[in-house]
């Protein structure tokens, strides 16, 4: 179960990006372009909703586990974006975040994980992806070094791919993005201390559509039980 939720708390982690403006030092003409464009995408972005596919490898054991559903997101001013991951497979689970708490919600097991995102990475505020919610461009800035390594294509479109690398020690050696001409963030890689990787990618886009707030919230059976 610890395994599973960080997983899926490794998906925040992702959708938080859509946040990133100016993440690192400036690192040529290039690279100021895209976040130029991020930046624009950030400003006009009012909601999300998209698929996501993410691929967890063990590289000892040489697996890789797949997992696909969809993603809500709704950015809110002066707080945490609102964000909705319904997995379908390859189990059924859905996590919300919304008010700065989160709840991981598995009906098959009948319990729902809950708490605070301030607290899910208290005591570990450098040591987990999950930071990337906690941070403001400023110390995205002084936390990362960007580097812009071209174009590649991701889902037959070519995509801008940064690779950024933390200044810090983390639990993680760096993360790979790879942007969109629009400035979207399409595809995040995370590659951890022990060279294991999560990749996730986001498909077929619906933007500035409306989202309800209502819709964030997971509404638990009689039954539940629920773990703090």
């Amino acid at each position: 179960m610890r395994n599973y939720s960080k997983i899926i708390l490794m998906s925040i982690a992702f959708v938080m990006f859509f946040s990133v403006g100016s993440v690192a030092e400036s690192q040529g003409q290039q690279l100021n372009e895209i976040y130029k464009r991020m930046q624009a995408h950030r400003n006009a972005l009012s909601s999300l909703v998209a698929g996501i596919r993410m691929a967890q490898t063990d590289t000892v054991l040489d697996e890789t586990d797949v997992y696909s559903g969809m993603v809500k997101y709704l950015p809110t001013k002066g707080k945490e974006a609102y964000v909705r991951i319904d997995w379908k497979k390859p189990l059924i689970e859905t996590l919300a975040v919304a008010n700065g708490k989160y709840v991981i919600y598995t009906p098959r097991r009948k319990q729902a994980i809950v708490g605070s995102t301030k607290d899910a990475g208290k005591g570990s505020q450098q040591n987990s992806a999950l930071a990337f919610m906690n941070m403001s461009s400023a110390e995205l800035r002084a936390n990362y070094l960007t580097a812009y390594l071209g174009v590649e294509k991701v889902g037959g479109k070519d995509m801008w791919h940064l690779n950024m690398v933390p200044k810090k020690k983390t639990s993680y050696k760096m993360a790979d993005l790879w942007v969109d001409g629009n400035g979207m963030p399409i595809q995040v890689k995370i590659t951890e201390n022990n060279d294991d990787t999560k990749t996730i990618l986001l498909s077929n886009l619906q933007k500035n559509i409306t989202i309800k707030a209502s819709d964030f919230r997971v509404d638990l059976p009689k039954g539940t039980k629920i773990i703090r």
